[in-house]
C-alpha cells in the first residue's frame, strides 16, 4: 500500500442560489455608477439559515463520502467570519459529523490565506504519521451596499482530507512568506471590511508579492515553472492571475478558471474550493500550484495521481445545482443590511440552555435517532422505550445516524402566518429510508418542488437566532434532491 502524503478525498459546497449582479447594479447605479463594470454575471450567497459553520458542515460531508468517518483524527475550519469568538466553531462541525469525540478540533483565522496556512500544519503534521485532518475553510462576508466588495464575494466552502495512504494528489512541499502587507482590514468586533486603493493592492501586492514567492517556492522545490499543469490564483480581479503566471513563467493554459464570473471570491474558502475544481479535471502527473494571499504568500505544490474517487457534489455539482436569484433587497434584509418589520411573531424568545443542548447533542447536532435492537424499529429522537406499537422493549435502542439517509414527504404544509426570514414557512412530516419519521422544516425550495412523495436530503442548518444572547441554534433541515 502507498504511503504517500497528500489528499486522500475533497469535497466543496456552493450555496444553490446566484444573485445577479446586474440586479445589484440596477438599485445602486444612480449612487455608485462606477460599479458598472462588475455588474456582470452572477455570485453565490447563502440562504439565510446558512453560515460559516453549515457550508462547512456541507462540504466535509461531501469530502467524507466513501470515507470511514473513525480514520478523522483531526478537523479544522479556517475562516475570517466564524459564527462564534468564544466557541469552538470547528468543534460544531464535528458534532454535526457525529465523529468519535477524541477527535482534536482547531479554528484558523486572522487572513485572507488562513485556509492554506491550516492547510500546510494539517500536511506537515501527516508527514509526520498522523491520523488523517479533515481540513475545511469557509467564508460568508458581510459588504456594505453599493460597494466593490459587495459585487465580487460571494460565499463557498471547501474541505480536503490530508493524509498518508492512496492518495488523490501527492503533497511535493510548501513556501511561505509572512508579511504585513494590509491591503484590507476589519477590526474585532466590526462588521465590514476597509479596503485600500485597488491599484495599489494589486501592483505591490497581490503582484509583487506572489510572483516572488511563486519563483521561490518552485525553485526550493525543483519544479519547473513550465511543468505546472494547474495554478491557482485565488484573485478574482480580471488579468491579475493571467499576469502573475506570466511573471512566473507558467504557461497561461495553465491558469486555472477564478470562478469570478459564477462564484465570486469566497476568501478564505477560495483557495480551497479552486484546488478541488482543479483535482476534479486532473490527471495522473499533473502538477498543481496553490497560491494563498494575506499578509504574505502561501504556495503549495501537489501532483495528481490518477487516483479516482466515489461520485460527489463537489465544484462541479455545485454548480450545476444553480438557482439564479435577483431579489436584492431579499438577500440584504438576509444579511441584516436591510430592517424590515418582522411583526410580533418574530418577538418569540429563541433561549437554547446549555444543559439540555449537552445532552442531546447526538440528536440535534448530528441527527442521530434510535434503532431498537430486537424489532429493528426506527426512530427519532431516541428513547429508553421503543415507539413500535406491537413492542415497547425497553433499554434496547443503539445510535443511528439518520443525516446520511434520503427521506420523502408525508404530509406537509406552507405557513405564511407564522414568522420566517423567507416566508412561506414549508414543513411536513417525513419519512426516511429504512425507517424513521420525524417533523422537519423544508429549506431551499419553491412551492413546485413541495409535494407529497419528493425525495429529500438532510442538511445542517440555523435553526434561529438567539438575539438576546448572540447564540445560534442548529438543527437539520430537508432539501428536495434534484
Amino acid at each position: 500500500m502507498s504511503t504517500d502524503t497528500g489528499i486522500l478525498s475533497f469535497g466543496a459546497y456552493i450555496p444553490r442560489k446566484r444573485l445577479q449582479r446586474a440586479a445589484i447594479h440596477a438599485t445602486n447605479k444612480w449612487f455608485a455608477g462606477g460599479l458598472g463594470g462588475l455588474a456582470k454575471g452572477e455570485k453565490a450567497i447563502a440562504n439565510w439559515d446558512e453560515d460559516t459553520i453549515t457550508m462547512a458542515v456541507e462540504a466535509a460531508r461531501d469530502a467524507l463520502e466513501g470515507v470511514d468517518r473513525a480514520t478523522v483524527g483531526t478537523v479544522t475550519l479556517a475562516s475570517t467570519t466564524h459564527p462564534f469568538a468564544d466557541r469552538s466553531n470547528a468543534g460544531v462541525v464535528k458534532e454535526a459529523l457525529t465523529l468519535a469525540d477524541a477527535t482534536a478540533v482547531g479554528d484558523h483565522n486572522g487572513s485572507m490565506r488562513a485556509g492554506t496556512s491550516a492547510l500546510i500544519q494539517a500536511l506537515a503534521a501527516a508527514k509526520g504519521g498522523a491520523a488523517p485532518t479533515l481540513a475545511i475553510a469557509s467564508e460568508l462576508r458581510l459588504s456594505k451596499p453599493a460597494s466593490e466588495a459587495e459585487m465580487v464575494q460571494g460565499d463557498a466552502a471547501a474541505a480536503l482530507l490530508v493524509g498518508q495512504g492512496e492518495v488523490v494528489a501527492r503533497f511535493l512541499g510548501s513556501h511561505s512568506t509572512s508579511i504585513d502587507f494590509v491591503d484590507h482590514f476589519r477590526a474585532t468586533g466590526e462588521d465590514f471590511d476597509y479596503t485600500w486603493e485597488s491599484r495599489w493592492i494589486r501592483d505591490e501586492g497581490y503582484t509583487a508579492l506572489t510572483v516572488a514567492a511563486v519563483k521561490e517556492g518552485l525553485a526550493k522545490l525543483g519544479v519547473a515553472p513550465g511543468d505546472v499543469a494547474r495554478f491557482i490564483m485565488p484573485i478574482t480581479l480580471k488579468g491579475v492571475a493571467d499576469g502573475i503566471a506570466k511573471k512566473a513563467g507558467i504557461k497561461p493554459e495553465a491558469v486555472a478558471d477564478t470562478l469570478g464570473a459564477t462564484v465570486g471570491d469566497s476568501g478564505v474558502a477560495h483557495p480551497l474550493l479552486l484546488l478541488v475544481a482543479a483535482l476534479e479535471t486532473a490527471a495522473e502527473g499533473d502538477r498543481i500550484v496553490v497560491t494563498g494571499f494575506g499578509q504574505g504568500v502561501d504556495v503549495l505544490v501537489f501532483e495528481a495521481t490518477g487516483k479516482a474517487l466515489s461520485p460527489r457534489r463537489g465544484v462541479a455539482g455545485s454548480l450545476a445545482r444553480r438557482a439564479a436569484d435577483e431579489n436584492y433587497a431579499r438577500w440584504l434584509f438576509h444579511r441584516g443590511n436591510l430592517a424590515l418589520d418582522r411583526g410580533m411573531r418574530a418577538e418569540i424568545d429563541e433561549k437554547q440552555p446549555g444543559t439540555t443542548l449537552y445532552r442531546n447533542r447526538k440528536a440535534v447536532l448530528g441527527l442521530v435517532g434510535g434503532r431498537c435492537t430486537k424489532t429493528g424499529t426506527v426512530q427519532f429522537p431516541k428513547s429508553d422505550i421503543s415507539v413500535n406499537p406491537n413492542d415497547h422493549a425497553a433499554h434496547t435502542q443503539e445510535d443511528y445516524p439518520l443525516a446520511e439517509k434520503r427521506a420523502r414527504i408525508v404530509t406537509y404544509t406552507a405557513d405564511s402566518l407564522t414568522y420566517s426570514p423567507a416566508p412561506p414557512s414549508y414543513y411536513g412530516l417525513i419519512d426516511f429510508e429504512g425507517g424513521g419519521r420525524m417533523m422537519a422544516e423544508i429549506t431551499d425550495c419553491d412551492a413546485s418542488e413541495v409535494e407529497v412523495g419528493r425525495e429529500l436530503t438532510m442538511m445542517f442548518r440555523i435553526k434561529a437566532f438567539d438575539e438576546r444572547r448572540d447564540f445560534i441554534k442548529y438543527f437539520w433541515k430537508a432539501v428536495p434532491v434534484r
